[in-house]
């Protein structure tokens, strides 16, 4: 199994360039289930999460074409399979973002309940629901959710919370329904806007889209298009962590900086000296430690729970005592652990992680327990004293494109061994 070690004390410096959005690509790909013609997405990262995501279409019986500059080609004419069996499923979280499509194009799914990262409770029950109000038939049996539909209708759904995963399966179920879908209390994140303008590419009608209301006009039936996945925020936002930590100077390139407001005003409280342009984020730390923060997880525009174990690990080495509150997954301080193993001076109370700053962390053996969790504990290494093996990186590699080729680019001493 792949580790990552990685000698700490190394100011982070240079320029480097970010990956297309995981959390836009997956439910895009999803998407092209829902079209008659063959769809060209452009900016796909190359993560474990997206190869599994191909998997799955090929599965259904979609003819899948990679191509060169992080192109992929998806022909979802012939699907024979309307399943998503549990042997990809479990790995995965967005894998029941087939659900939607599948059940509104063909009529049913079979779709095994999904796996993914041990970050806490993220119930179905919000899609099922919603499918239900639009006329589907759907049940839960053998670990699969069985849904049913001849065609599905447009309803008005209200979100008794919001969710991301369940906001873009109702929509792209929504945009093959007869009539009118109204979703209310949708979530707002930059990812679900990138997957509605990809569904009008292909003919879909949505209005509303990045509000916390949604209007779809269902019509009858979806085309090809060629599309390009936006910048990766949560990828850009842990680089610019880690140049905080190390007192360094990067500029990230090809990302958006309109989708990180959040992140960029808490790295400026700490901080850090930052400029923005229209495709890049310039940030200094002048060679000083950073100061410590508080912060609180809350959706889209809100701080984003996915940068939340990378700020726990910004406090680790800042001046002062700074609070992380997590509102959205209860069982996301795995990571605070392992960084008390690096001497990180943090106590829990329920959920909130309270950090008095060390002036270095020591370098340990250490092992990432999920996706963001792992990126904290690459973050902690690089700002360690001594040799710091991170284990079980296949997390990182769920999201991270070439993390450690990136991380040599900024001038990090990191290499994957087994």
């Amino acid at each position: 199994m792949d580790k990552l070690l990685i000698d700490g004390g190394v100011r982070l410096s240079g320029k480097v360039s970010m990956s297309g959005a995981k959390n836009a690509a997956l439910p895009i790909l999803a998407g092209t289930l829902l079209a008659t013609e063959p769809v060209q997405i452009r900016n796909v990262p190359h993560l474990k999460d997206v190869t599994t995501t191909i998997a799955l279409l090929q599965t259904m019986g979609a003819e899948v074409t990679v191509g060169d500059r992080l192109s992929v080609e998806v022909d979802a004419r012939n699907i024979s399979r309307l399943e998503a069996p549990y042997e990809l499923v479990k790995t995965m979280r967005a894998s029941i973002l087939v659900l939607g499509p599948l059940l509104a194009r063909f009529g049913e799914a079979d779709v095994s309940l999904p796996g993914g990262c041990a970050i806490g409770a993220r119930p179905v029950n919000l899609h099922v629901a919603g499918l239900q109000a639009m006329g589907a038939s759907v049940k839960v049996e053998n670990g699969f959710i069985k849904a049913r539909a001849k065609r599905l209708k447009g309803a008005n759904i209200m979100f008794d919370m919001v969710t991301v995963t369940g906001t873009e399966n109702l929509l792209m179920a929504a945009v093959l329904a007869d009539g009118v879908t109204v979703l209310e209390n949708v979530a707002r994140e930059p990812e679900v806007l990138d997957l509605a303008n990809f569904l009008i590419g292909m003919g879909a009608r949505i209005d509303g889209a990045g509000s916390s209301t949604i209007t779809v006009h269902g019509v009858q039936s979806l085309g090809g298009t060629e599309y390009t996945v936006l910048p990766d925020r949560i990828e850009t936002g842990t680089y610019l962590v880690g140049a905080a930590m190390t007192g360094g100077h990067i500029r990230v390139e090809d990302t958006a900086p309109e989708t990180l407001d959040a992140v960029l005003i808490k790295l400026r409280e700490a901080g850090a000296d930052i400029t923005v342009g229209d495709n890049w984020i310039d940030l200094d730390m002048h060679g000083a430690r950073p100061t410590a923060v508080n912060v609180r997880t809350a959706p889209y525009p809100a701080f984003p729970t996915d940068m939340q174990a990378q700020f726990c690990a910004l406090n680790a080495v800042a001046i002062g005592t700074g609070t992380v509150t997590e509102t959205i997954f209860e069982n996301r301080f795995q990571h605070v652990l392992e960084l008390q193993r690096m001497g990180a001076n943090i106590r829990l109370e329920g959920n909130t992680a309270i950090c008095t700053g060390v002036e270095r962390l020591t370098a340990a053996p250490v092992m990432a327990t999920d996706l963001r969790a792992s990126a904290s504990l690459v973050l902690a290494g690089l700002a360690a004293e001594g040799q710091t093996l991170v284990d079980r990186i296949y997390h990182v590699d769920r999201g991270y494109e070439r993390i450690e080729e990136k991380l040599l680019q900024l001038g990090a001493t990191i290499r994957r061994v087994l």
